[in-house]
């Protein structure tokens, strides 16, 4: 049976280590939180508030943090693995070096995120706000991008192989040193206007 824990707050709480399971934690509030070195594993949070929690390599296995805030939390070394954040929103957030393996990232928000060195791959990420993202260096292969607000986002030396970028426009979003694959190209260039011969 999932323990549910409803409108609840946390504060100053030291969770090191701390293993969660079989938890649905809907409308808490989490503050000053430390979750650092914590694993999850199949926990549900939704509509939930983070703010100045310590995610520090934490790692996430099946979880689910549905249309969630996070604000001013630091994910150093934290792991996602088949989670799902569809909805959720990060503002002046840590994010590196942050690693995503699969699940489902549509509709999160993430303007002005420093993501340098990130990874995500295998992520379905459609409509992502990625507006003034810093994406140089970082890992985005086999990425669902579709629809993605990448405005003014920069993805300099980005492995962006496999994914979707018919959301990018190379004109506005500096993406030099970035690889693709040929598939991608003939993308990008039909954007651009390109008629491929």
């Amino acid at each position: 049976m999932t323990e549910l824990i409803e409108d609840q707050t946390f504060r100053n709480v030291d969770w090191y280590g701390e293993e969660f399971a079989e938890r649905h934690y809907l409308r808490c509030t989490f503050l000053h939180v430390d979750l650092t070195e914590a694993t999850s594993q199949g926990t549900v949070f939704e509509e939930c508030v983070f703010g100045n929690v310590r995610f520090n390599a934490s790692r996430h296995t099946d979880a689910a943090f549905l249309r969630c805030a996070f604000n001013r939390c630091n994910f150093f070394e934290a792991e996602f693995t088949g989670c799902k954040v569809t909805g959720s929103q990060f503002a002046q957030c840590e994010l590196r070096p942050l690693r995503v393996t699969g699940g489902d990232w549509s509709f999160v928000g993430l303007p002005g995120a420093d993501l340098r060195g990130t990874t995500f791959q295998g992520v379905r990420m459609r409509e992502v706000d990625l507006t003034g993202a810093n994406c140089e260096d970082a890992v985005l292969t086999g990425v669902d991008l579709s629809a993605a607000q990448l405005h003014s986002a920069r993805f300099s030396r980005a492995d962006l192989r496999g994914s979707d970028l018919s959301a990018l426009d190379p004109t506005v979003t500096p993406v030099d040193g970035a690889v693709i694959n040929a598939e991608q190209a003939v993308v990008v260039a039909q954007a651009m206007g390109f008629k491929i011969g």
